[in-house]
């Protein structure tokens, strides 16, 4: 099945914004979306039922005809890593329970899989975000916040995939702020040191990221 799991250098770097600009890229190629975000902590609550924004962010990005519960089957109010949010609520998840949430039998279409904080932050009982990749056997989108110092975590966490023995599909810088530091140019950088493709997503908080170039790419594989 095709595919992409996508996971970050750390917490808050954009994930969902590229995951979901990625899903909407693809809609509009003609692509189905199966999207998964199969553990969500920071849930609000509403009418007693926890709310997983980033994932329903997903499930309308891809204009998903499938249950919220299906893109997120576990659900959590804290806001901690999953692994921490679920012990809170008397709770376990395990690594094959993410596994089993990230299946589908439509196998046609593109399987979106978008994980929790960083590559190597806690998310089962049994397994870290790249253990779930791993198992998935999924090629590896990587976000970063395009900031100073990024290409510091950026070479971290694509040496950490590349020991798994998965491929890194694409870096994206995702801009979080502004006004850039005067000079500073991490794709540029970035590419004299590896060959992964590296795109870059201007700060806009309102604006939908153009990634054409990265859905052609993620099709042609």
């Amino acid at each position: 099945m095709r595919g992409v799991f996508v996971t970050g250098t750390d917490t808050d770097v954009g994930k969902t914004r590229i995951a979901t600009a990625l899903a909407r890229q693809l809609n509009s190629q003609g692509i189905r979306v199966v999207p998964r975000k199969p553990v969500e902590s920071g849930c609000r609550k509403s009418d007693g039922e926890l709310i997983p924004a980033d994932a329903l962010a997903l499930q309308l990005a891809a204009d998903y005809a499938g249950e919220l519960p299906e893109v997120c089957a576990y659900r959590f109010e804290a806001a901690l890593s999953p692994v921490r949010a679920a012990r809170l609520s008397g709770k376990k998840i395990t690594l094959a329970h993410l596994q089993r949430a990230c299946t589908s039998e439509d196998k046609t279409s593109f399987m979106l899989v978008e994980g929790a904080g960083g590559f190597y932050s806690p998310l089962a009982e049994d397994g870290l975000n790249a253990d779930l990749a791993e198992a998935l056997q999924l090629p590896v989108l990587l976000v970063a916040d395009d900031r100073l110092g990024c290409i510091n975590q950026i070479l971290l966490t694509t040496e950490a995939i590349e020991k798994r023995g998965l491929k890194l599909a694409a870096i994206v810088l995702n801009a979080t702020m502004p006004q850039a530091p005067t000079g500073m140019d991490n794709a540029e950088d970035l590419r004299e040191l590896i060959d992964t493709p590296v795109y870059s997503v201007a700060y806009d908080p309102h604006g939908e990221a153009n990634l054409t170039d990265l859905c052609d790419r993620l099709l042609a594989r």
